[in-house]
């Protein structure tokens, strides 16, 4: 099959024919119809994630057709969309998995990381693990839910009942969770690069009540606020926009070093807090909330061998919404 390959941290993506891989006892073949890019595959390609399976096939954001079942495996019929998300496997034993929270099990594997990803022809998951795409969605459009949309939920989740959010970032993550929180009855407040009116006109037009760079004060102090973008100096600049009692939510898996900040600027029982990775309880609950009111999902297509410039089009902020690579 055809698939993209970081054979070495810190070069492009190589294109390559490799064997089309077998499934296993309790695992899916899928024929892949979309992958998107996700920002942490950027900071996988990029070495500051440091332990990734090499030579990798990249991406976790994958929907496709089940094509084939491996041994056991019973909870998707031939032909059925599905999603693969970044949690590919845990443990079940540790008191990580024992206590409900198998996001971070010690032992746990990623796609796209510990296993072979989605930017190629065919995947294999454990079943266990991925989620039948609701009715409605193309294969492209539900490509982002299954990462920025995830953990933008959990993220969400993360910020409480905040009624004033602010999102910095308004990248794939942000552009689906501002339409979550409008849907919830919250006021958002969306934050950009400094001087990009496109991304703040794109805000406006998915319901944010204001938008501005990230460089400038919100007319309202906020209740909470997410950070998906991965630079540092933002956990400062957001505890400053956020009132008495908030949270400021870091949402990646890699962030810049945190600068050091004035303690008043925490103090009046603010709280920063991360979110890492999934359960596939925040996947059941998030997509019974796609399937009951649709979410305008912005895309950018880009055909798998231009894969290398998908992920920059990703690093440099120019994707409307989310890139989405096709087989």
């Amino acid at each position: 099959m055809q698939a993209m390959l970081l054979e070495r941290a810190e070069i492009p993506l190589v294109e390559r024919r490799i064997e089309r891989p077998v499934p296993g006892p309790g695992q899916v073949l899928l024929r892949v119809e979309a992958c998107g890019v996700c920002r942490t595959d950027l900071h996988v390609q990029a070495g500051e994630l440091p332990r990734p399976r090499l030579p990798l096939v990249l991406g976790h954001e994958i929907v496709g057709r089940v094509e084939g079942v491996g041994m056991g495996a019973r909870r998707f019929a031939v032909g059925t969309l599905i999603g693969v998300p970044w949690l590919g496997w845990t443990c079940g034993a540790c008191r990580f998995c024992r206590s409900g929270r198998e996001n971070l099990c010690e032992r746990a594997e990623f796609t796209g990381y510990d296993r072979n990803g989605g930017y190629a022809e065919y995947a294999v998951a454990d079943e266990r693990y991925c989620f039948p795409i609701p009715p409605g969605y193309a294969a492209v459009r539900a490509a982002p839910l299954l990462c920025a949309g995830l953990i933008g939920y959990r993220s969400l989740l993360a910020a409480g009942r905040a009624a004033r959010l602010g999102l910095y970032g308004f990248g794939a993550a942000a552009h689906i969770v501002a339409q979550v929180a409008r849907l919830e009855g919250r006021e958002v407040f969306a934050f950009t690069r400094p001087g990009d009116e496109e991304g703040c006109r794109f805000a406006r037009e998915l319901g944010a009540s204001w938008a501005g760079g990230s460089d400038e004060t919100p007319p309202e102090l906020l209740d909470a606020a997410i950070i998906f973008a991965p630079v540092g100096a933002l956990v400062p600049a957001a505890l400053r926009a956020t009132d008495r009692g908030g949270t400021v939510v870091c949402a990646g898996i890699h962030m810049s070093t945190i600068p050091a900040f004035p303690y008043e600027i925490l103090w009046g029982e603010r709280v920063v807090r991360s979110v890492a990775n999934l359960t596939r309880q925040d996947g059941e609950a998030f997509f019974r909330l796609a399937a009951q009111a649709p979410f305008e999902i912005a895309t950018e297509s880009f055909p798998l061998p231009r894969a290398n410039e998908a992920l920059e089009q990703v690093r440099s902020g120019r994707v409307r919404g989310a890139a989405v690579l096709l087989p």
